[in-house]
């Protein structure tokens, strides 16, 4: 997938007296190579910001639900705060997969207690630690709830 800014790849419920089945038809996991699972250990919990110059990822939130962040990297060794965050709410409830581009810093943080995602990545383990970016957590900080 050649795409230079995150995309939200929507899903859908299929509900009936057996139960529910939740899908995402439109995501082919292309590229994927490995993936793993995150849950924090308490509501609100911000695990920020991670980067990556060549490895793409895949997001999906498989229980309760979590804010994601993503931000194109201007400048590796001293990005601006000024940068425009992609902000996303995904949630079990709304099944989706959002892809995240090479060159961006991703975080989340958990909105509910039970929150667990899945990260599908591009690189295999030992290739995406030699592409690894960290910054603080509040580095840009959009972990705000807004209240309506």
């Amino acid at each position: 997938m050649d795409i230079q800014n995150p995309v939200l790849i929507k899903g859908g419920l299929a509900v009936d007296d057996r139960g529910t089945v939740s899908f995402v038809n439109d995501f082919n996991f292309e590229g994927v190579k490995r993936f793993y699972i995150v849950e924090n250990h308490k509501q609100g919990f911000v695990r920020a910001w991670h980067a990556h110059r060549k490895e793409a990822k895949y997001v999906m939130v498989v229980k309760g639900s979590a804010v994601i962040g993503a931000v194109k990297i201007d400048n590796w060794e001293n990005p601006s705060k000024n940068l425009q965050v992609n902000r996303f709410v995904l949630s079990e409830k709304n099944p989706s997969v959002l892809f995240i581009p090479s060159g961006y810093a991703n975080g989340f943080m958990s909105l509910s207690e039970d929150a667990k995602i899945i990260f599908y990545s591009t690189s295999e383990l030992k290739d995406s630690l030699n592409d690894d970016v960290r910054y603080d957590a509040h580095y840009w900080d959009i972990w705000k709830v807004e209240e309506r």
